[in-house]
């Protein structure tokens, strides 16, 4: 038998070229199994009739007690439960009986998870610094310390909320009963959508 004699510089590029096709192969077996993990826990949402492009997003900030606070991006129709989820959800020292989880979501909003132990519901009373009470996720309470709205007007307000979605503006309030042009006047700078 007549063997091809291989040199020694044959031989060392011949293991060369094997050893960077195992290294890509294996790189390329290693990752098609796998799935990179998502970093944030993905909200739970129901199934839309339309396609996920064509979704509006709303941007809310979540701050407080929950795990990252700062801006989240999430569907139109998202409630503050699903805020908070985005978030990486309560802390432990987090007190969600202060929390309307069921509120719809307007863009824009800030939600507050506050700790155990902090005071609750200051920004509710007209005249503090804290800031506008936001129609679309005050409780009845919220909306009745509210002045010219007491508990059946407040009440109104959330059943129209829960029936068209969150407050696009405050000029939305026109369409309850017993709120007129006077009233939305007198509560500007007190509420936001």
């Amino acid at each position: 038998m007549n063997e091809l004699p291989w040199s020694r510089r044959q031989i060392i590029i011949g293991a060369a070229a094997l050893l960077v096709v195992l290294v890509l192969a294996g790189r390329f077996l290693l990752h098609a199994g796998t799935a990179r993990a998502p970093t944030q826990p993905l909200p739970r949402l129901p199934v839309a009739s339309t396609p996920p492009a064509a979704t509006a997003l709303l941007v809310v900030d979540v701050v407080g007690a929950v795990r990252r606070a700062g801006l989240q991006r999430l569907p139109q129709g998202s409630r503050i439960a699903d805020a908070i989820t985005r978030a990486g959800g309560a802390t432990r020292r987090a007190d969600l009986a202060h929390v309307n989880l069921a509120a719809p979501l307007a863009d824009g909003e800030q939600v507050v998870v506050p700790a155990r132990g902090a005071s609750v519901g200051a920004s509710a009373l007209p005249g503090t610094t804290a800031g506008p009470v936001h129609l679309s996720t005050a409780t009845t309470e919220q909306l009745d310390a509210l002045p010219g709205i007491g508990p059946v007007t407040a009440q109104k307000i959330v059943a129209y909320r829960q029936q068209h979605g969150a407050f696009r503006s405050v000029a939305e309030l026109d369409a309850i009963p017993g709120i007129g042009p006077a009233r939305i006047d007198q509560l500007k700078g007190l509420v936001a959508p």
